[in-house]
């Protein structure tokens, strides 16, 4: 068996927690599977999401599309409730006029039940993510 998306809705994932909701543009489109759906923030940065995992999951690497995101740290915890992170990965991502940025995170075996990401900052007041993906495999629990 290949390396699974474990971010998407079909999979299991569950969206947590987000610190922006807009009605038109909801949290769950993160999981959706698709690039044309997007989530949006709304305020002021810090913004955050959580995205759990229906098990654990050995992560090998988390990829995610967004628009204006600036600066961006990723946390992974293995709770069964979203408590302890601790940080994966920290960049500061190229600003990308008019495009979606396309990042990915090698995460070599990183054993998460909840991913965490932190929208430090921003190129624009809003930005959008259109997708994130965690490729990894079940724990064998």
């Amino acid at each position: 068996m290949g390396a699974a998306d474990w971010c998407r809705s079909s999979a299991g994932a569950a969206l947590v927690l987000a610190t922006s909701s807009d009605p038109q543009h909801p949290a769950e489109n993160m999981a959706d599977g698709s690039s044309e759906t997007f989530w949006t923030t709304t305020g002021m940065f810090p913004q955050e999401f959580i995205i759990g995992f229906p098990k654990c999951v050995k992560i090998s690497k988390v990829a995610i599309q967004c628009y204006l995101v600036q600066t961006l740290r990723i946390e992974r915890s293995i709770s069964e409730d979203p408590v302890d992170f601790e940080q994966c990965v920290e960049k500061d991502l190229q600003h990308t006029e008019g495009q979606l940025q396309m990042e990915e995170f090698p995460l070599p075996d990183s054993p998460a039940t909840y991913l965490r990401f932190i929208i430090k900052s921003a190129f624009d007041h809003f930005v959008s993510v259109h997708r994130v993906m965690a490729e990894g495999t079940a724990e064998n629990t």
